[in-house]
């Protein structure tokens, strides 16, 4: 079975942010235009304290049993797949698991978990470390602990490509969907690194902002650490349709490509990340005049936004909308791939581009329709939500209207 035999249905998607603890109030807050970033007590005295939080995120609600211990990123990422499979009408309970397969995108793993475990054997000794302090800091324990209680025994692993990683995961799960090795694949992506240690290293970097995250916008000067979760059930279209399964969008195309040009720098000239935007395009049988709109990868940071606007408009001369979540959410780092192509299947569904946050004066420098103040009424049939990481990892995904 090649990859074009088998279509893909996106019939299920669940979402947790520091805009809500689910899909609806967190699609509000983005097609309202509504920054979530906060001073942060827990980064006093850091060199940058303007993060986005999920609130709550250690006491989310859980079905399940036996959850008690997860680290913060794994409780995020049940939350966000529980409501994908209810909105998708699947009961675990009654599925072949052997045909479900989990794939989860991963950008550090545990780090809440490390952070305690680190700071109780430096001031206790090892016998104050948890026992489970592993199964919530290994990076694969998002997707282990979807498959446990989902009972899903399919193939089962986790991506890591940085800021790309939930793209990554949508589309390796495709490939198993497309090679037949499974019916559904429940695509998940988690990330809570707003932790010293990780604020301090980015902000070593200089790549984060203590004002505002405002992409595309004159004055960016750096992305906003966040934190959340996002899930996606795809199906092949032929299960869907068997079950009348919802019919949410239709996942079209998948590209990628590496950089190999700098651990942390995009290659200014964009040329690797034009093909695997290129790729995903032609995967799907499309032209870039078929691309309708696009939910931008869009940090806020000086070179990424310019690398990424430049390749848009050289990609799409015609100059569709463009806008970024980031200016809402900030940056969830690992889970941005699949919460931001969630939101895209909902921007495709309600027929409007989202305004990008914080953006109030767009660099004119910067040749694209970034969509500005308020949503944008549109009816697309496609749409692409692109995502690039550390290390040169390039991704896109194309979406089409259901």
């Amino acid at each position: 079975m090649s990859r074009r035999d088998t279509s893909v249905t996106v019939t299920g998607l669940g979402l947790v942010t520091p805009a809500g603890r689910d899909a609806d109030t967190t699609w509000a807050a983005v097609r309202a235009g509504r920054a979530c970033a906060a001073r942060d007590a827990q980064l006093s005295g850091l060199p940058v304290t303007l993060s986005c939080r999920v609130e709550g995120a250690a006491e989310l609600p859980l079905r399940q049993r036996g959850v008690a211990h997860l680290d913060p990123s794994v409780r995020m990422g049940l939350a966000a797949v529980t409501e994908a499979l209810d909105r998708a009408k699947l009961d675990p309970a009654e599925w072949d698991g052997t045909r479900v397969a989990v794939v989860a995108g991963v950008g550090a793993g545990g780090t809440q978990a490390q952070q305690t475990a680190a700071r109780r054997l430096a001031e206790d000794g090892p016998g104050s470390v948890s026992p489970y302090f592993l199964t919530g800091y290994l990076p694969n324990m998002v997707c282990a602990t979807v498959a446990l209680h989902l009972n899903a025994t399919g193939p089962t692993f986790a991506v890591s490509t940085a800021c790309a990683s939930g793209a990554t995961a949508i589309g390796a799960a495709r490939d198993l969907l497309a090679s037949g090795q499974c019916d559904i694949a429940v695509v998940c992506a988690a990330e809570t690194s707003v932790t010293p240690l990780i604020v301090t290293g980015f902000a070593q970097l200089g790549a984060l902002s203590d004002t505002a995250s405002r992409p595309f916008d004159r004055a960016r000067d750096g992305f906003v650490i966040a934190e959340g979760a996002g899930a996606l059930v795809l199906e092949r279209a032929e299960h869907a349709a068997a079950r009348r399964a919802p019919r949410l969008a239709h996942l079209a195309g998948y590209g990628a490509s590496s950089d190999a040009h700098h651990l942390v720098a995009p290659h200014p000239e964009a040329r690797q990340a034009e093909r695997a935007l290129r790729a995903a395009l032609a995967d799907a049988d499309l032209t870039v005049y078929d691309v309708d709109h696009v939910n931008a990868h869009g940090t806020s940071t000086p070179r990424g936004d310019a690398m990424e606007a430049g390749l848009l408009a050289r990609v799409l001369p015609h100059r569709p909308p463009i806008t970024s979540a980031k200016g809402t959410l900030g940056h969830t780092l690992g889970a941005a791939g699949v919460i931001e192509a969630a939101l895209t299947v909902l921007a495709l569904r309600d027929d409007v581009v989202p305004p990008v946050a914080g953006l109030t004066d767009p660099d004119p420098a910067l040749d694209i329709d970034a969509v500005t103040t308020t949503a944008r009424t549109l009816t697309s049939s496609v749409a692409v939500s692109t995502s690039f990481g550390f290390g040169g990892h390039n991704a896109a995904v194309v979406l089409a209207r259901a």
